[in-house]
């Protein structure tokens, strides 16, 4: 196995994938594997699922990245808007260790797939505010500072002013499909939702990830904002290499901080 590679993992509220990730470039060395999210989605159906999909790759041995739609802190679930809410208090890294006998490090699934996008994507050496917004199931955001991330940012679970649902329950993808909306009517919602991060945060520039972003040229003409708006060059592949990188970035503090002590 090469030193450089490290299986990611990202999970959604409709699926779970992963691939083998070439953390120096970058790029997927393996074909990307998924499986659908188990119904109900509570820790023991989606850890077995995750665990179905690292034995696809017959993975051993390194830390494996995952992505997880949650705000998570020293590997707990904060928060859980798209996943079960047996999910509440979980530590998802020991969990998920347990389950497929490999170490896994978690963080949240914006945040890898931003991590991504700012080391290999169009955010690369940019300065300034930059937000990345994953457009799916839900909205999902990761903020940097000049390179660095302020994590687990939920900025798709702000409320917009005349609703009484957050964001996401309005200009997610979810949204577009289950209510049947034109691209037109869903790009004026989201384009909505953007005016009012504009105004919150006056980024410099805006990234649009996740299933979403691939269908950027069938609503980038009804977005009105100031801000620069373009789509994610890793598109849906970003949460699985920030995951992977992730992954790799743990290991090497680990490996670092052992070399120190002894």
């Amino acid at each position: 196995m090469n030193q450089s590679e490290y299986l990611g993992i990202d999970i959604g509220a409709s699926g779970i994938k992963g691939a083998i990730v070439d953390v120096q470039k970058g790029v997927l060395v393996s074909e990307r594997f998924r499986l659908p999210t188990p119904q109900p989605s509570t820790p023991k159906s989606v850890s077995m699922t995750f665990s179905d999909v690292v034995n696809h790759f017959g993975w051993k041995g390194k830390s494996i990245g995952c992505g997880f739609p949650s705000v998570i802190k020293k590997g707990i679930a904060q928060t859980a808007a798209n996943i079960d809410k047996e999910w509440m208090g979980t530590n998802i890294a020991e969990v998920f260790s347990e389950q497929c006998g490999s170490p896994v490090v978690v963080r949240n699934d914006a945040d890898v797939a931003g991590i991504a996008e700012m080391q290999f994507g169009v955010g690369k050496n940019v300065k300034g505010t930059v937000l990345i917004i994953t457009i799916g199931s839900g909205l999902g955001s990761a903020l940097f500072r000049d390179g660095t991330l302020v994590s687990n940012t939920e900025l798709g679970h702000l409320y917009l002013k005349g609703h009484s649902s957050i964001a996401e329950h309005y200009a997610a993808d979810s949204a577009r499909k289950n209510q049947a909306l034109s691209w037109k009517a869903w790009a004026i919602r989201f384009n909505h939702y953007l005016e009012h991060i504009e105004l919150l945060i006056a980024p410099d520039l805006i990234i649009l990830g996740g299933g979403g972003s691939k269908k950027f040229s069938k609503f980038e003409e009804y977005l009105s904002i100031e801000t620069n708006v373009v789509p994610a060059v890793l598109l849906n592949n970003a949460g699985i290499i920030g995951a992977a990188v992730h992954a790799f970035e743990k290991e090497s503090v680990a490996s670092v901080a052992t070399k120190t002590i002894r």
